[in-house]
């Protein structure tokens, strides 16, 4: 008798055990998907330098649709240095809405200094940062690796080529531009705005500046771990 006292004792020992496990991971996932202040700042500073770039690249965006125009609809693959910003913040913050909020802000920003395309600038913006925020959801914003990055870049190419193609000059084109047109921008989008968000955050995280991410201190310890 003494035995089975025990070992009930020491199955409910284990039972108390594994519920306070339970309790404090499920805490965890909850903290993680709250967003702290840093997270807000550092998303916002994000989204502002991007928008700054998206300006400039704005400005260069007719001389090199020119170089590109011996391929009608090549012009496509200039789509991703507007891309990038939802995806860097994405991988950075990893929190739900980050890469939207980033893509917003940098759109925000770049329509407040000046393009040529004005208002809709805002609207494009929404459209891509929910096109890598929903691959980042899909994956339950806990898969960080290449792969997810290169396909949240994907997603982000993806919606601007609808956007282009359908309300914008070019869908009056016929249809062999406008696919040319899109699958250059989904490329775009997977190399620019992925593969490239992917490097800046490993290199960030390299240099101590992301210490207060998960991705910094991921990318700190073992910087090739996220490729496979």
């Amino acid at each position: 008798m003494p035995c089975i006292h025990l070992r009930k004792g020491h199955d409910t020992v284990h039972a108390t055990t594994s519920s306070l496990k339970q309790s404090v991971s499920s805490q965890a996932t909850k903290r993680n998907f709250r967003w702290r202040v840093v997270d807000i700042v550092v998303a916002s500073v994000i989204g502002v330098a991007s928008g700054v770039i998206f300006w400039a690249w704005g400005l260069a965006w007719s001389p090199l649709s020119a170089i590109l125009a011996f391929t009608p609809g090549l012009e496509g693959l200039l789509a991703g240095g507007w891309l990038f910003a939802g995806v860097l913040g994405g991988l950075i913050i990893r929190k739900p809405g980050a890469a939207l909020y980033t893509e917003v802000v940098a759109a925000v920003v770049s329509m407040l200094i000046g393009t040529q395309w004005g208002f809709s600038t805002l609207i494009w913006g929404v459209v891509e940062g929910l096109g890598a925020e929903i691959i980042l959801a899909l994956f339950l914003y806990s898969n960080w690796r290449l792969g997810v990055a290169l396909l949240a870049g994907a997603g982000a190419g993806v919606a601007v080529g609808l956007l282009d193609t359908t309300l914008t000059s070019y869908a009056a084109l016929d249809f062999g531009y406008k696919a040319v047109y899109f699958v250059s921008a989904v490329v775009s989008g997977t190399v620019l705005a992925g593969l490239l968000s992917w490097l800046a955050v490993r290199g960030l995280a390299r240099t101590g500046a992301l210490s207060r991410f998960a991705a910094g201190r991921e990318g700190s310890r073992a910087p090739a771990a996220a490729i496979s």
